[in-house]
């Protein structure tokens, strides 16, 4: 039976302030919890509707129905941990580096973290107005990629600035990135959803890239950030 301060504490934990407050994140389902448990996340929680021969300590069996008052999930995933948000480490920009200008839903920033994991992107750098990395849908989303990559919030322009890297920028207008030879050691910048990259942001960028359009009709206004982020890093990769 779950005390009324538990409950009270892990739904608290869908909102960015009490996240940072406590210094916790939850994860749902067994298989994004084990990846987790796999790596130097240190837990802090652990509550199943059975055994899961998850191999952890002080892992506390709940109801069905308790599992529905903290998940955050519309159908609950038979386990739900609690971690310690881990202290980022420093930005590595040698290397391919990808940095993220206020992408909001957090459907897409999972997605994108699990880009940079398959690409072998160390470093993922986003802006402050990023949705936060540790809300539930976007770990959910991750499927444990959150834990092989190394997530930033910082102010964008100085640190664009500062890069020793050419600092590519996915535009609508760029140059067609097909033909481009592209270096191994890069930023690629990645714009907001809605309005693409900021004009602040634009100013700083030393190259523009784009994907060309080539259906008949080209009706098609742009393509959702994390789609093209994979196609850009593929780019990126294949030299």
């Amino acid at each position: 039976m779950l005390s009324k301060n538990q409950i009270k504490l892990i739904t608290s934990l869908n909102q960015k302030k009490y996240r940072q407050q406590h210094g916790l994140f939850v994860a749902e389902g067994v298989k994004t919890i084990k990846e987790l448990l796999q790596s130097n996340l240190e837990l802090h929680a652990l509550y199943t509707t059975k055994a899961f021969n998850i191999d952890a300590k002080d892992e506390v069996l709940i109801s069905e129905m308790d599992l529905k008052r903290i998940s955050f999930l519309k159908t609950p995933n038979k386990a739900l941990a609690i971690f310690k948000i881990p202290v980022p480490k420093p930005v590595d920009d040698n290397g391919l580096v990808v940095v993220l200008d206020a992408v909001r839903d957090p459907g897409n920033l999972g997605t994108i973290i699990r880009l940079c994991d398959w690409f072998g992107v160390k470093d993922l750098v986003c802006s402050s107005e990023t949705v936060d990395c540790y809300n539930p849908k976007v770990i959910q989303a991750t499927m444990g990629s959150i834990t092989r990559v190394n997530i930033s919030y910082v102010d964008l322009k100085p640190f664009l600035k500062t890069s020793k890297s050419t600092v590519f920028g996915a535009f609508m207008e760029g140059e067609n990135v097909y033909p481009k030879q592209l270096p191994q050691n890069a930023v690629l910048v990645m714009g907001n959803e809605a309005n693409g990259i900021s004009k602040e942001i634009e100013e700083i960028i030393t190259e523009k890239i784009s994907i060309p359009q080539f259906g008949n009709l080209q009706e098609t206004e742009s393509l959702n950030v994390a789609m093209a982020t994979a196609i850009l890093l593929s780019e990126f990769r294949r030299g």
